[in-house]
């Protein structure tokens, strides 16, 4: 519940005030009045009530989570054998933020972090491959770490971070529960299975 809208509540000033002989004022409500603020009150106690789902939801993912964050992300699809390779319009701003969790055997995507369930899921035994790109500027002049994730069937997703930090820490959990193996390669190589 917004402030304006509590402060419209708590002000009431569609109510009729009467004064009496008394010290005290009254307050003069009508059946229709009273039927209106119960509802209202009615209203409020749902949207709480579904906010703290909300919250007890992401408290819940988040103490169960290996990792979690917001990552820009954006998909591709690999080149099927025969066609030409995908041309990938850099002028094209399609990154777009995502809370990515890391639990249990998936990495969910959600579009805000207080969403109830996830945009997307990939199962981490989908994955074959994560390795580093290249960072970049973006349109904010801000330096984008990145890295990928491919999965089996073809589908890239690209992920970055202003953060340095957030991405290597991506890219060992995700080498770790994904169980891919270095062989050798320094820690900013891509790894295969």
């Amino acid at each position: 519940m917004g402030a304006a809208s509590l402060m419209n509540l708590l002000t009431l000033p569609r109510l009729r005030w009467s004064s009496s002989t008394e010290e005290d004022d009254k307050i003069v409500l009508t059946k229709a009045e009273v039927e209106a603020l119960q509802c209202e009150i009615a209203d409020a106690e749902e949207r709480e009530t579904h906010l703290k789902a909300q919250l007890e939801n992401l408290d819940e993912v988040l103490r169960s989570a290996w990792l979690s964050g917001y990552l820009y992300i954006r998909t591709r699809w690999t080149a099927l054998p025969g066609e030409p390779p995908i041309i990938d319009d850099e002028e094209v701003d399609d990154w777009l933020p995502r809370f990515v969790v890391l639990q249990g055997s998936y990495m969910y995507y959600y579009i805000k972090s207080t969403d109830l369930s996830p945009h997307d899921t990939t199962l981490l035994s989908d994955i074959v491959e994560v390795g580093s790109l290249p960072s970049f500027l973006q349109g904010d002049q801000k330096t984008r770490y990145a890295f990928y994730i491919l999965t089996y069937h073809g589908l890239r997703f690209e992920c970055s971070s202003i953060s340095k930090i957030q991405v290597d820490s991506w890219l060992r959990a995700l080498r770790t529960d994904c169980k891919l193996e270095s062989d050798g390669a320094a820690p900013d190589d891509s790894l295969k299975l």
